[in-house]
């Protein structure tokens, strides 16, 4: 039976390139100037020197020849034996990084104190900055409650004066009502004056009327007598 050719392709190259997948970051050690190669040995052209403690990536190794291809920082790629690199900078690098840590060190001292009497005076800024938001808060709390209490007296007034108005509505309707009353009051007297003197008037005629025949029979019995 023989094997699936997909199988077989990834066994040959598994076989055929020992190499890493992850690339790493390494340094050239500081003993020795190493050279960058085009090839997996020294029959290979010399692209660059790489001096001591440069910093490279390594690409993959090659577990047969010993040799890395590494990317330098400004994007050279070549090989290098893996013997010459190692995994931490070189030791004059991290005795400079040292020195140099240790004189901020030193510094720091004052620049703590520096930093310290800023931050007092940032908080002096703060503390000042709240006592003069807190009268302004008492100030408005103030104003506020004035506000309230004219609101309150505004609404009374409002309640107030729309009490008033009814009365005055209701008063006005009553003077007219008693207007009205006035009015038929005065009608009716008219109308009784009226009558009162048309009765006497039919009156006055009717007794004129009656009158003359009353002295008319009286002066024809007075003649009948004689």
């Amino acid at each position: 039976m023989r094997p699936p050719a997909p199988f077989v392709l990834c066994l040959c190259a598994a076989l055929l390139t020992p190499h890493l997948a992850r690339a790493e970051t390494r340094y050239v050690t500081d003993q020795i100037e190493s050279t960058l190669r085009a090839g997996e040995s020294t029959r290979f052209k010399i692209l660059k020197m790489l001096p001591s403690g440069t910093r490279v990536e390594v690409l993959d190794i090659n577990q047969t020849t010993k040799y890395a291809r590494v990317r330098t920082a400004d994007g050279a790629v070549g090989f290098v034996p893996e013997a010459q690199l190692q995994s931490e900078p070189a030791a004059r690098n991290r005795l400079a990084e040292l020195e140099t840590r240790l004189a901020e060190l030193q510094q720091e001292p004052d620049a703590l104190a520096a930093r310290l009497a800023k931050v007092q005076n940032e908080h002096s800024d703060l503390k000042s900055g709240y006592q003069t938001l807190e009268r302004e808060k008492q100030l408005l709390e103030q104003q506020l409650a004035t506000i309230r209490h004219a609101s309150a007296n505004v609404m009374d007034i409002t309640n107030d004066r729309e009490r008033l108005r009814l009365q005055v509505a209701s008063l006005t309707r009553a003077r007219a009502d008693l207007e009205q009353e006035n009015r038929d009051l005065k009608n009716q007297t008219n109308l009784r004056w009226f009558l009162i003197g048309a009765g006497v008037l039919i009156g006055g005629i009717l007794l004129g009327l009656i009158l003359p025949h009353l002295r008319l029979g009286r002066r024809k019995s007075n003649w009948g007598s004689l």
